[in-house]
């Protein structure tokens, strides 16, 4: 990047508060920012930080109870303020924003080659034919397989890193001056972020394209960023070129941001441990539906896997976007039809109909990998944790519901204070806290959890991981750990299965699966994992 480009966008003492049932809340503190053509400004920071809360607040996207003050300036023309019919000329087109949770951009009614051309439509004009085309070679451009098909796919019908992939693609669809990158890669493979960042780069020095990369995976910071701030609690506390923050980082902030890293090792669980619950031969099919000429097909997403869950272990489940993982979670859990057999114990739950299935279902809890997309926005955060103790314990009073919120709450490291508060008022990794509290207040023997700290930041992930540890130590809990970043699953995890096309193509104790890798793939993934660690 050349340091004489000319900046483009001019962020001045930008200050954001919410209004709050508990009282004004302030998310930004009158931050300074510059970004410059062609450059790669990182924002990183800790969940609550204000890092993202900055850029919506510029692109116009703040919750309705959000007030924005200060200036943000688009090549001189200042944007807060703007009258909507005059921001969406810009948004969209000339400044783009990719958001941490594709859901909240992916309407689940609309095929995605659908999504992807309206703003191709509407900012370029031309026919549906034309747009289509554009779609189909954006879809290439982003890695998703079979583009042909899956251009007339629903976003339930795609895997959560497809899902960020497609996001991605409609956002650089008209080829913007600007691209805000919130968490871009957090979704997204450890061999698939290389080819997304480099997809980012070539394009960012085709079209002179400045991006502002909000993350908290300081790996691809390194790699990719000329500039970081660093936010703490909706403050900019330091900035500077990239080799300066890593290498000569003046806050001791910064300086635990950069220690951050999970760590630990979980002993395996000897054979006299009880098998809590197992599955047998278990197949997942989904049906496809065709197009104008063509029939219908079936894609096989879990195919024939067979796996044992004992009482007080950790079974860590790895694979890219599309290998079946996150399906085979919820297959066992009777969330997913399925051939093959599911035992909860030695009960056979295969068959069971949901109304038998409900009184088991507070033992078999699952946290989601999209916590926006699992949290009512219409209730409140202690609405949303106790609503399992109005099916399971009834009998609890509304004092008794209340002490147990509160109680959840500390073990995941929120203030108890914030139970009025709605879920568009926290950051996706305390998001991602509460989908943890609502599943633990239920006191289960079973949790999955599908990729439970790919939101949070570092610095978290080992908070949650301990507290996930002491939980299971505390109550003997048996974890199925679903995830696509093999430091926490090396963490966590005392046995590994690594699956890819549905199936399962090693599996073992951590220590051999990392060590000792026997089959060609597993050691690809844990190279790629690792190899982001390292300094270019």
């Amino acid at each position: 990047m050349n340091t004489t480009s000319e900046t483009i966008l001019t962020v001045r003492n930008l200050k954001v508060d919410f209004t709050t049932p508990d009282g004004t809340v302030s998310a930004v503190k009158g931050i300074d920012l510059d970004v410059k053509q062609g450059e790669t400004l990182a924002v990183v920071g800790e969940s609550g930080s204000g890092k993202s809360q900055t850029m919506m607040g510029i692109m116009g996207l703040l919750a309705s109870n959000g007030v924005i003050e200060g200036s943000a300036k688009y090549r001189g023309r200042e944007l807060i303020g703007l009258p909507v019919s005059e921001l969406n000329n810009i948004r969209g087109a000339k400044i783009t924003m990719i958001f941490q949770e594709p859901m909240t951009s992916l309407d689940p009614l609309y095929r995605i080659g659908a999504q992807i051309a309206e703003p191709i439509i509407y900012h370029r004009g031309g026919s549906k034919k034309e747009a289509r085309a554009r779609v189909l070679e954006l879809l290439k451009l982003v890695g998703i397989p079979e583009p042909e098909r899956r251009i007339d796919s629903y976003p339930h019908e795609l895997s959560g890193g497809q899902r960020q992939r497609a996001m991605i693609a409609m956002a650089l669809a008209n080829e913007p001056d600007i691209l805000i990158a919130d968490e871009p890669t957090t979704a997204l493979d450890v061999t698939i972020q290389a080819q997304i960042l480099d997809l980012l780069k070539s394009l960012q020095k085709r079209f002179g394209m400045a991006v502002v990369l909000i993350t908290h995976d300081l790996g691809v910071v390194r790699h990719f960023a000329d500039r970081v701030a660093v936010m703490r609690r909706g403050e900019i506390v330091e900035s500077g070129t990239t080799e300066d923050i890593f290498d000569r980082p003046q806050a001791d902030y910064t300086r635990m941001l950069l220690d951050a890293e999970p760590s630990g090792h979980k002993l395996p669980v000897g054979k006299e441990a009880p098998v809590v619950l197992s599955g047998r031969n278990v197949t997942v099919d989904y049906k496809i539906p065709g197009g104008f000429l063509s029939k219908s097909s079936k894609f096989r997403a879990v195919d024939d896997v067979n796996l044992s869950l004992r009482q007080g272990q950790t079974i860590g489940i790895v694979g890219e976007s599309g290998s079946g993982k996150s399906t085979l979670g919820r297959a066992l859990l009777r969330l997913a039809h399925s051939k093959g057999r599911i035992f909860f114990g030695e009960t056979d739950i295969s068959d069971l109909d949901r109304k038998a299935m409900r009184p088991l279902r507070r033992h078999l809890q699952l946290v989601f990998q999209d916590p926006y997309g699992s949290l009512s926005p219409r209730q409140t955060v202690g609405e949303i944790i106790t609503e399992g103790l109005f099916v399971h314990e009834q009998r609890l009073s509304r004092a008794e519901r209340d002490k147990r919120a509160i109680e959840a709450l500390k073990e995941v490291g929120l203030d108890p204070a914030t139970r009025n508060r709605y879920p568009h008022e926290f950051s996706g990794g305390q998001r991602q806290r509460i989908a943890i509290a609502r599943a633990i207040i239920l006191k289960p023997d079973v949790v999955i959890l599908d990729e439970p700290t790919s939101a949070l930041d570092r610095s978290v992930q080992g908070q949650v991981i301990d507290l996930l540890r002491d939980l299971q130590k505390t109550h003997s809990l048996s974890y199925i750990f679903i995830s696509h970043d093999l430091s926490v699953i090396k963490a966590i995890s005392d046995y590994v299965i690594v699956m890819r096309n549905g199936t399962i193509v090693e599996e073992g104790e951590t220590d051999a699966i990392f060590n000792r890798p026997a089959a060609e793939y597993t050691e690809t993934l844990i190279k790629s994992a690792f190899s982001a660690e390292v300094a270019p």
